[in-house]
């Protein structure tokens, strides 16, 4: 069986990421949005349908009996991208009370990668603790700041946000094993 990826997006900004990130994975991609999440990407890129057109399958973040509910199911990794700081406390609290977070606590139990890009600033004392709780458990806290070295000696003016947020992206796809086309090393 090909091992697919789990994306699933919580109600923060950073929605375009997320799109990003499902157009360059190399596996499939078994999509999950919470209500919140949906109603953020309407507001920042568009019509929902169009996002789900890209996935290999949708997940209703409701149903527990869905795959990424069982850590039996081998996965490439879960990325939770944007991650609000709900979803972050949710998940350091040991909450699987959605296909979201009961997904989180299955990769943290079979010790799968979990990478989420959390996107909130600034963040609280809670926040941190709550994110440094996860970090200790393996899970790789990955804010939605961008690698702005990626683009050295270029204008800021020339730079546009889809470079960006796929700059971010490529640093993603690297925790899981897949790297970049370009890196530090490249254009240092």
């Amino acid at each position: 069986m090909t091992k697919r990826l789990i994306v699933a997006m919580s109600g923060a900004s950073g929605a375009y990421a997320a799109e990003l990130l499902i157009e360059k994975s190399p596996w499939p991609v078994m999509l999950i949005a919470s209500k919140w999440a949906k109603q953020v990407y309407e507001h920042e890129c568009g019509l929902f349908e169009n996002l789900v057109k890209k996935a290999r399958q949708v997940l209703d973040n409701e149903d527990m009996t869905a795959a990424p509910a069982s850590g039996s199911v081998p996965v490439a990794g879960m990325v939770i991208m944007p991650c609000s700081t709900h979803t972050l406390a949710s998940i350091s609290a040991g909450l699987a009370d959605t296909l979201i977070t009961r997904a989180a606590h299955c990769q943290l139990k079979e010790k799968r990668p979990l990478i989420l890009g959390v996107r909130e600033t600034p963040w609280t004392a809670v926040d941190l603790e709550n994110a440094a709780r996860l970090a200790g458990m393996g899970v790789n806290i990955m804010p939605l700041s961008p690698p702005f070295f990626m683009f050295k000696g270029r204008s800021p003016c020339d730079v546009t946000l889809k470079e960006v947020m796929s700059a971010y992206v490529d640093r993603v796809l690297a925790l899981l094993g897949h790297t970049g086309a370009e890196t530090w090393e490249d254009i240092r």
